[in-house]
């Protein structure tokens, strides 16, 4: 039950700003109908519900699927093989994603039906799971990521020469919509299984950058689409957009449309699994039967989802857009602005991605840093958006094409592991609001403007909202670049002699314990049982000739990851603490553990020498390193 309130505390955060500022909008300056602001109310509640639920889902299901799946991936003997399977992943979590599913919806709506939802959909699933292919054979060859996707969106620069303004706008937007809520946290696992089981000096890199290449097949997929079926622009009719009457009626009415949908969607990947399970996997029964109810979760979560955002959470959006677009531009301009702050500064991943940024760094690029940039480049980006629907002679691209360009550019200069990051990052800020509330807000204004078109004015505010993110983390990841910490001049050394330290009294042992993957948390549960404090936990890796694998055709060698764990003990109670892991029965047999004692003496410094020149070294500590002989 721990899990499932850290997500619905995930998902409050995330929705009660909004719903805040939508109630003061709405009490304030725009005259709401009462039944709307119900829906409204109403839809909120289903929304925390369902989204909390779903996401609760995806961590008991779709995230130990993606993790066994990656590991079949990686360790296929076949070229073949890891095409299809990376492919038929790709495609499959696609084509059950929450937010391409509304995308769907809302470009056939704006069309007139001249796009069919299910044509995006499947067209934008099939993008995905080529490039996803092609990820996971950069991944396992260790190409850089930097020059892959400065090819990738070479390829695609040249493309949108010769798309029209709609399908530009369409094919950017459906980019930010595929790495959502059930996408991203699928692919991460992807990656990160794969580059565990890889290995290798750039294991750290390649646990990103997957969900950034992922992210670049629906745009090549909808230009190719426009252009071999010569299809320049959309010609139907938008026609005016109809709002649903009363509370209840209105959600109770689109649940069996939404239920077919959601349990289609997620069904071909549910048997791919199921069909790798009964041949391959042969898991327990105890891990089936969880992800079995994950799997529940996350249908029932996605039902419950995707009707309040039908059925009054878009609905508002839109109006709050169309009404603000007719009162004035400026206050359009300023609550995009307020929108982009608040939904990234509340999403539960961007503080995630900040925390990881932070610690690649070594604590050089602050985490409020962090937060800081990603929100203001959101709320910029939408505010921009509000522009390009204001003013007509503002085009798409001429914000996409010199971000994704000089975000390429930077590629080369940035950290390796921030190119990763920042590729992976326009998916943290694209997420359910987006891709609901501030992409119908965006085409409720686009309505109300004279001069703008719904097709593609009103479409393209998710795809500035994900370039901001690579934008400016690039930025970032030049500036660590450039700021590394060199090695500190000899003449600024500090050094401690001999005299200054001193042997404790106090013994101690050193006791490594060696175990299979995922059995750390269990020494170090045992460990705490028989008396330690804490303790350290490394991966590395086998070298013994008979765990390796050989991959033949792509000539890869794979070692299967093993945990290290480092605890420092006094030696009166090592003894019995080593004692008590080899004789732990699941670490025996499971684990394979293994456990090595080496005793150890503390050494302190002698604070009785020399107290006040010490006093003055521990001054210019904080500023200098430090060296002890």
């Amino acid at each position: 039950m721990s899990l499932l309130y850290e997500k619905l505390k995930e998902v409050a955060k995330t929705l009660l700003p909004v719903f805040i500022l939508v109630l003061i909008i709405c009490f304030t300056i725009v005259d709401v109908n009462s039944d709307l602001i119900l829906r409204f109310i109403v839809g909120s509640v289903l929304l925390l519900i369902g989204l909390t639920i779903f996401l609760w889902g995806v961590d008991l299901s779709m995230n130990p699927i993606g993790e066994h799946m990656s590991r079949e991936v990686a360790t296929s003997r076949s070229l073949n093989k890891i095409a299809i399977l990376s492919f038929l992943l790709g495609f499959l979590v696609t084509v059950a994603e929450p937010d391409l599913l509304i995308l769907g919806n809302q470009i056939e709506g704006a069309s007139g039906g001249d796009l069919v939802s299910q044509l995006i959909v499947y067209m934008v699933s099939i993008g995905v799971g080529v490039m996803i292919s092609l990820g996971v054979f950069r991944l396992l060859k260790d190409k850089p990521l930097n020059i892959f996707m400065a090819i990738t969106y070479g390829v695609i620069f040249v493309l949108a020469l010769l798309v029209s303004e709609e399908f530009l706008a369409i094919s950017f937007d459906a980019s930010g919509a595929t790495t959502g809520a059930l996408t991203t946290p699928f692919v991460l696992a992807l990656s990160l299984g794969l580059s565990n089981v890889k290995g290798g000096k750039k294991s750290e890199e390649n646990s990103f950058g997957l969900v950034g290449i992922m992210s670049s097949g629906p745009i090549l997929a909808v230009m190719l689409l426009s252009i071999i079926s010569g299809q320049k622009n959309i010609q139907g009719d938008v026609g005016e957009y109809v709002f649903a009457e009363g509370v209840i009626r209105p959600i109770l009415n689109v649940v069996p449309h939404i239920f077919i949908e959601s349990l289609m969607a997620l069904l071909p990947l549910v048997l791919l699994f199921f069909i790798y399970n009964f041949g391959k996997f042969k898991l327990p029964k105890g891990e089936i039967w969880g992800i079995i109810k994950g799997l529940i979760l996350t249908l029932l979560g996605l039902v419950i989802f995707l009707t309040a955002v039908n059925s009054g959470f878009m609905d508002m959006g839109r109006v709050l857009g169309m009404e603000l677009a007719k009162i004035n531009n400026w206050l359009l301009i300023g609550t995009g602005f307020v929108l982009g702050l608040i939904v990234v500064l509340v999403e539960p991943a961007v503080h995630v991605l900040g925390e990881q940024i932070e610690e690649v760094s070594g604590g050089h690029i602050p985490l409020k840093l962090i937060r800081l940039t990603l929100s203001l480049g959101v709320g910029i980006a939408i505010a921009f958006s509000m522009v390009r629907i204001i003013v007509p002679e503002v085009k798409l691209w001429y914000f996409l094409l010199p971000g994704f360009l000089i975000a390429i550019i930077l590629s080369f200069k940035s950290d390796p592991v921030f190119v990763g990051i920042a590729y992976d990052a326009g998916g943290v800020a694209s997420g359910p609001m987006t891709a609901t509330f501030i992409l119908a807000f965006a085409q409720g204004a686009a309505s109300q403007i004279e001069t703008a078109n719904v097709l593609v004015d009103g479409f393209g505010i998710i795809a500035m909202v994900a370039m901001a993110p690579v934008f400016s983390l690039m930025i970032l990841g030049t500036a660590f670049q450039r700021k590394k910490v060199s090695s500190v001049p000899e003449d600024e050394k500090i050094v401690i002699t001999p005299s200054k330290i001193k042997e404790s009294s106090l013994y101690h042992s050193c006791i490594l314990a060696v175990v299979n993957r995922g059995y750390a948390d269990r020494v170090v549960d045992v460990a705490r049982e028989a008396g330690a404090t804490g303790a350290t936990i490394i991966h590395g890796r086998g070298t013994d000739k008979h765990t390796k694998v050989v991959l033949p055709i792509l000539n890869i060698e794979l070692l299967p990851e093993k945990e290290i764990i480092c605890l420092i003990t006094g030696a009166n109670i090592s003894g019995n603490i080593a004692d008590n892991l080899l004789r732990d029965h699941k670490l025996e047999q499971d684990g394979e553990v293994s456990v090595y004692i080496s005793p150890t003496i503390a050494m302190v410094k002698d604070l009785s020498v020399d107290e006040e020149s010490q006093d003055k070294d521990d001054e210019q500590v904080s500023s200098k390193a430090l060296v002890e002989e």
